[in-house]
């Protein structure tokens, strides 16, 4: 089958690699969508540490079973499936007190072990979420990142009638928007220099979409309750920390590069008594995205590229130049013509 690998750092390609093969308590999954996210792009730079080469990345991923293994009833071969892609190891501290996100054997599909950027691809039956044949293939391809999502929210205080201001227009942070949105926000402003991302923010129900917070009401005054970074860029995550209301939560959503630091003013913390949370991954979150989907949540617009396997390269290129909004890769695009 053919798969993209990245055989180091830097060197990524499409290429033919062996059929996967179930093992007792796995299937294998056709593959129908994997999203490209930023953990991706760190991948390719070599900046995540847990990451052994080669590997073929991809861990957003959906598609149909089409062969199980040993010992598995559920999922079936023909069901529609979404894949959580954190595999946590069950025996650490964090997982027997019940965090496997931040398990200290850390593994994941697509990260520590073949992901969804191929045309088949062999997982835990355990990880694998039967979806509604409702679903479009967009919804279905946005259900690991809204997992992420849903447990940022979960991290919040989410009480009605606060402010919130997220850093960064892209899929998470539009996604956090439409969340915090159904939990009572009232109001929700984006900041972003990308203007084309701005322009599609605008449609999509924020307050408001702005270029700096200086250009907000809020931004100039008391500040906001809570303040999201869904960037993972430390100009953005410093000047957030500043924009927090007395009593407020910063939420850091974004992946960042490990090796950065950020500057903040630990007084400004003490002082205002502000919370500085962090959400990491999936927790217990991929169910109650399927469910906020199938209760009408409508996602779909986010999705604006769909490339095959071969446009591997044109995918990650659109990615790094920030133009579109969420791209998906379909492995077997070009098969099914």
């Amino acid at each position: 089958m053919r798969a993209v690998v990245v055989t180091e750092p830097g060197r990524v390609a499409p290429a033919d690699v062996p059929d996967p093969r179930p093992e007792p308590g796995e299937v294998v999954v056709r593959v129908s969508s994997c999203g490209l996210c930023g953990t991706d792009m760190h991948i390719l730079g070599g900046e995540l540490p847990p990451v052994t080469y080669p590997v073929i990345p991809g861990h957003e991923l959906t598609g149909e079973v089409v062969e199980v293994g040993e010992g598995v009833t559920v999922p079936a071969v023909g069901d529609r499936v979404a894949v959580d892609p954190n595999m946590p190891c069950g025996a650490c501290h964090y997982c027997r007190i019940g965090r496997g996100n931040l398990c200290e054997d850390y593994r994941a599909i697509g990260v520590t072990q073949a992901g969804g950027f191929a045309e088949q691809v062999a997982v835990p039956a355990r990880c694998c979420y039967v979806i509604p044949a409702s679903f479009s293939e967009a919804s279905a391809g946005l259900i690991e990142p809204l997992s992420c999502a849903v447990h940022g929210l979960n991290r919040l205080p989410r009480r009605p009638g606060e402010h919130y201001l997220i850093y960064g227009a892209g899929t998470m942070g539009l996604m956090m928007a439409a969340l915090v949105r159904t939990a009572g926000a009232a109001s929700v402003s984006v900041v972003d220099l990308n203007e084309e991302r701005l322009a599609f923010a605008e449609s999509f129900g924020l307050d408001a979409a702005v270029t700096s917070a200086d250009k907000l009401a809020l931004g100039k005054g008391p500040g906001f309750e809570v303040v999201v970074d869904a960037t993972g860029a430390v100009p953005a995550i410093e000047d957030g920390l500043g924009r927090v209301r007395k009593g407020g939560t910063f939420l850091q959503f974004g992946v960042a590069d490990p090796a950065r630091k950020a500057a903040f003013s630990p007084y400004l913390v003490y002082n205002s008594e502000i919370d500085i949370i962090g959400s990491m991954a999936v927790h217990n979150s991929f169910q109650p995205a399927i469910d906020v989907l199938a209760s009408g949540l409508d996602l779909d617009p986010l999705v604006s590229d769909v490339y095959g396997l071969e446009d591997f390269d044109t995918a990650v290129a659109r990615f790094k130049a920030g133009t579109g909004r969420k791209i998906h890769i379909a492995p077997n695009q070009a098969k099914e013509g």
